[in-house]
């Protein structure tokens, strides 16, 4: 073991038994103390990584009802959440497309039209990419696309061209591949696990707002990550294609490995289709307003019930159906058997947990009420400030540390200063858990980029100046995005 682990992991400790026993933060409520004192211990184990993640983050199970802070029956319920099960539910749907090789056949459609030179090739890669971890995590769609960016890597070196582009060419799809992964899993709730961690703690904490679901985030997200691609791209391409513009390929590479995939079999039709039924009935649960044109949600044939169904519940049926459509092509078996359920990340499932024990410890012992009220200083402060502040502060930690980590940390932070400023909840919440994504500049920030960088075709440097103008354009979209989303949207 390395001295810098050791230290990490006698510092949590440490931190932990200094305030527990040396901090009165709010005299006469030592619960308050006592909560401060776990969070610190959790929040440095996670920034350095000093154990397993999911170790850290059984933790709060262990300590909350030691001190007093919650019982077990409370905390244990936070790590089964009806978001757990949103979770769930889409990563076994990734599981199926996975097994069919549907992403497969997505991707080499889009690369086949427009894989005709460097830029429209990097387009296709992201396009692609963007799409796939909408609904399948940044890491899952990340491994599945990378044999097909490998493969195009491998083309291009075949061509007549010189050393230097060769190399640039390979840089910028393996950085395309891996920025738009994680761009992508910003628009929707089930993208990645940051949006997962932001639903349940917003709805914990203001439950009557009912502005919250898989429609009304994809309207607020989806725009933001559309145009961050948009500068992913345009950075990518100033920083990487300058000396490639003219270059020309064969796309028949990914033509003739479209045909060797044969016509969509049984198997991908139905999966697709579940894909698409899926989407539909998340977006569709509750009524849509357009405006001049009203859409009913289907939950309204519920009736008084309507409300004891989420997106979870959504989520779950629909992955069963997997489980009990029989294969066309492989007798005896379903479209998704228990062997690729077994693979489900109870590492992140835990993590969630964890974040969401936090959250109701912040709630129930009133550390956030304290918090709130050290935060007064912030009460006249410019949205502008707070949010970009806000925005630098959780890109700079999600580059050192787990973004799930991260965000469950920051969320009750800015629930008090939301009970302070009094700012719209969403207006602090929102832009804080996009700018959790933005962790482009260094190979350890996300899975993506460890991915890629384990290709041995980058260099640091590489991923850190063209991450660093992401990083930034990011926070500068985000936060532009919230103040216009406020005057029109959050009022």
């Amino acid at each position: 073991m390395k001295p810098s682990q050791i230290a990490a992991l006698l510092a949590g400790p440490a931190a932990f038994f200094l305030v527990l026993f040396f901090a009165d933060l709010n005299p006469g409520h030592p619960e308050v103390t006592s909560m401060a004192a776990v969070t610190l211990w959790v929040a440095i184990w996670w920034l350095t990584e000093a154990t397993d993640l999911a170790v850290t983050a059984l933790l709060p199970f262990i300590l909350m009802p030691t001190l007093g802070i919650a019982d077990s029956q409370t905390v244990a319920a936070q790590y089964m959440d009806q978001t757990i099960f949103l979770f769930i539910g889409g990563v076994l749907l990734a599981f199926a497309i996975e097994r069919w090789n549907l992403h497969q056949r997505i991707a080499l459609s889009i690369l086949s039209k427009l894989g005709a030179n460097p830029a429209t090739m990097l387009g296709a890669v992201m396009v692609a990419t963007f799409f796939i971890s909408m609904w399948v995590s940044n890491t899952a769609t990340v491994m599945m696309m990378l044999s097909a960016v490998l493969g195009i890597i491998v083309q291009v070196e075949k061509h007549d061209i010189s050393v230097a582009q060769k190399n640039a060419i390979a840089k910028v799809m393996l950085l395309g591949l891996a920025y738009s992964a994680s761009i992508g899993g910003m628009s929707t709730l089930v993208g990645t696990a940051t949006n997962l961690a932001f639903y349940k703690i917003y709805l914990d904490a203001y439950k009557d707002a009912g502005d919250m679901n898989f429609f009304s985030w994809f309207v607020l997200a989806f725009p933001v990550a559309l145009m961050l691609l948009a500068a992913a791209f345009f950075i990518l391409k100033f920083t990487f294609l300058r000396h490639a513009k003219n270059v020309v390929f064969d796309r028949s590479y990914f033509v003739v490995s479209l045909r060797q995939l044969g016509k969509m079999a049984f198997e991908e039709k139905v999966v697709f289709a579940v894909f698409v039924i899926t989407a539909y009935l998340w977006f569709s649960r509750r009524d849509i307003d357009f405006g001049s044109f009203h859409l009913k949600g289907w939950g309204r044939l519920l009736g008084t019930q309507a409300s004891f169904i989420t997106d979870s519940t959504v989520a779950i049926v629909m992955a069963i159906l997997l489980f009990l459509i029989p294969s066309k092509n492989e007798k005896g078996k379903m479209l998704l058997s228990w062997e690729e359920g077994k693979k489900l990340p109870i590492g992140i499932i835990l993590l969630l947990g964890s974040g969401f024990a936090l959250a109701k410890g912040c709630d129930q012992s009133g550390l956030s009420t304290w918090l709130a009220q050290e935060l007064l200083f912030l009460k006249d402060a410019s949205p502008l400030f707070v949010i970009a502040g806000m925005c630098v502060i959780i890109c700079v930690i999600s580059e050192l540390a787990s973004n799930v980590a991260c965000i469950q940390l920051v969320l009750p932070i800015l629930i008090a200063i939301q009970k302070v400023t009094g700012m719209p909840p969403l207006m602090l919440m929102v832009p804080a858990t996009l700018a959790a994504s933005l962790g482009f500049m260094l190979p350890v920030a996300t899975p993506p980029n460890t991915i890629v960088f384990g290709s041995g075709r980058l260099r640091v440097a590489d991923m850190r100046n063209a991450g660093l103008l992401l990083n930034i354009a990011g926070i500068v979209i985000i936060t532009v995005a919230s103040l216009i989303i406020r005057v029109f949207v959050w009022g």
